[in-house]
């Protein structure tokens, strides 16, 4: 059972409050994208097991009238167990998702596995037309060569600043630096891309630019923000006429994810702290 305290940034443990949480948001006019948590499985069998569990949501989604998409981790369905392994599950849940017509998304992980998923998602993306989608991250010096390659690909692209801790040959050490880049990213997608930007960020600075280039270069965007982080925003937004989408995870691997969520930033530590005081 998922502690109170976890509860604003995990959805819960089964699909079905997921689902539950999601239809909470439609009401708000934020869709959701949904993820069940694992990661960095060794084994087929394992990733297998994950990879059952999206088919299920899928066919869960395809009952609903709900505004939901789902997003998978490539180590997750099975990267680390070999780059085949990956590729034929990611396969597996774009064919069964495209008859129910769910959009997927790929996250990115570590710089180690970029070249990989960019691969995976290229054929696919060519394959499965506009269902599904990639994120990037900002802090990597490869991404304005990679975002060029991206920018005929028929799907989404989500720009995030990135999470992981990379050496310094390969990615942005400062904030400074990554800022900047997100920027410069941000802007060549709306100049290149004639749809299917996702601004991946809480930062107000960033979505108030993402607001200004939709001005400039007339092209629409969509936000995405985790759950728990930012809510009354994310509300904000969507009455403001954004489209807002929310990234939910659930599942009974919880505990490593909301501690990474209380770790990263101070406002969520001091959330956790209240909650632990006033419990």
């Amino acid at each position: 059972m998922i502690p109170p305290i976890a509860r604003r940034f995990v959805a819960g443990e089964s699909a079905n409050e997921s689902l539950d949480h999601v239809a909470d948001l439609n009401r708000n006019g934020i869709g959701g994208i949904l993820n069940v948590l694992g990661e960095h499985y060794q084994t087929r069998d394992a990733a297998d097991e994950d990879v059952s569990k999206y088919l299920n949501l899928i066919a869960q989604l395809e009952k609903t009238e709900l505004t939901a998409s789902i997003s998978v981790k490539p180590s997750q369905i099975g990267l680390d167990a070999g780059d085949e392994v990956f590729e034929d599950n990611l396969v597996r849940i774009l064919s069964t998702a495209d008859e129910k017509n769910v959009f997927v998304w790929v996250d990115m992980e570590d710089y180690t596995t970029t070249d990989v998923t960019l691969d995976a998602y290229t054929q696919s993306a060519s394959r499965y037309g506009g269902g599904v989608g990639l994120c990037v991250q900002a802090n990597l010096k490869r991404t304005a060569d990679d975002l060029e390659r991206l920018a005929e690909v028929p799907g989404k692209v989500r720009l995030v600043k990135g999470a992981y801790d990379e050496p310094s040959d390969v990615a942005y050490q400062q904030k400074k630096h990554v800022n900047e880049a997100y920027k410069s990213h941000l802007e060549y997608m709306f100049q290149t891309f004639n749809s299917g930007i996702a601004v991946g960020s809480h930062d107000p600075e960033m979505i108030d630019y993402a607001k200004e280039l939709r001005e400039r270069y007339k092209t629409d965007f969509e936000i995405q923000m985790l759950m728990g982080v930012r809510t009354e925003a994310q509300r904000e937004l969507a009455r403001e006429g954004y489209e807002v989408n929310q990234y939910i995870p659930y599942g009974n691997k919880w505990a490593s994810y909301f501690y990474r969520r209380v770790r990263e930033r101070k406002e969520n530590l001091l959330f956790a702290a209240r909650a632990v005081l006033t419990s």
